[in-house]
């Protein structure tokens, strides 16, 4: 399946980031299991899918998420309580060769690999690229960039699904790390994203998008 380049293009144009959400808008089943497919199908760095997905379907799990948005981003709570899905991307502080096995483990059941010789390779050249990145000391800055590419995936995605959105980074990170319990799983929040139908308060959609051209940010060669 493709999309014409138009369409593609028309993704972009009509999504915006969305101001105030329709607190009566549900989404359905299929919207709620595509939201799911695009995280988890999100691609990363050697596969290392770096991250875990938290999902506040319910008002008691968006309010706690809210919880970590009060003082200085109280502006972001109704965009939490209102919206019909909240989700909290995080990225893995550390990741050790245990996961490492795991994951290759996880490959092979899905039948990534058509011999001894390519599964090998592939283990072999992740853990370069890890042991690469524990010696730079970028680790958990590697994993955060990778939780960025899901956060990507999720905004186009969710145009194509004709729900609007909203990603915030205004909200305490260690408090709401902690109201999730996700410190402890070896995680850290990276950003939070409403999902759901605009409302008429949204005074972004009225407003043209606004870019750079082209040609100051594109560079044919």
């Amino acid at each position: 399946m493709s999309l014409a380049p138009a369409a593609v293009t028309e993704l972009m144009l009509q999504r915006h980031t969305a101001k105030a959400f329709d607190p009566t808008f549900s989404l359905d089943a299929e919207q709620r299991q595509a939201i799911d497919d695009l995280l988890r199908l999100a691609p990363s760095s050697t596969n290392t899918q770096p991250w875990h997905f938290v999902v506040a379907e319910s008002a008691e799990g968006r309010q706690r998420i809210a919880e970590a948005m009060a003082g200085p981003y109280a502006y972001n709570v109704p965009k939490t309580t209102q919206a019909a899905l909240v989700v909290v991307i995080a990225a893995r502080t550390g990741v050790d060769d245990a996961y490492l096995e795991a994951l290759l483990a996880q490959e092979q059941q899905d039948g990534r690999f058509v011999s001894d010789q390519a599964r090998n390779g592939q283990h072999q050249s992740r853990r370069g690229y890890h042991q690469l990145h524990r010696e730079l000391g970028d680790a958990p800055l590697w994993f955060q960039k990778q939780a960025y590419i899901a956060l990507g995936t999720l905004l186009l995605g969710a145009s194509a699904l004709g729900l609007d959105a909203c990603p915030m980074e205004g909200f305490d990170g260690a408090r709401l790390d902690t109201l999730l319990g996700l410190q402890e799983q070896g995680l850290a929040s990276q950003i939070v994203v409403g999902l759901g139908r605009r409302s008429d308060a949204d005074f972004n959609a009225a407003l043209p998008k606004s870019r750079w051209p082209a040609e100051r940010v594109i560079t044919r060669i």
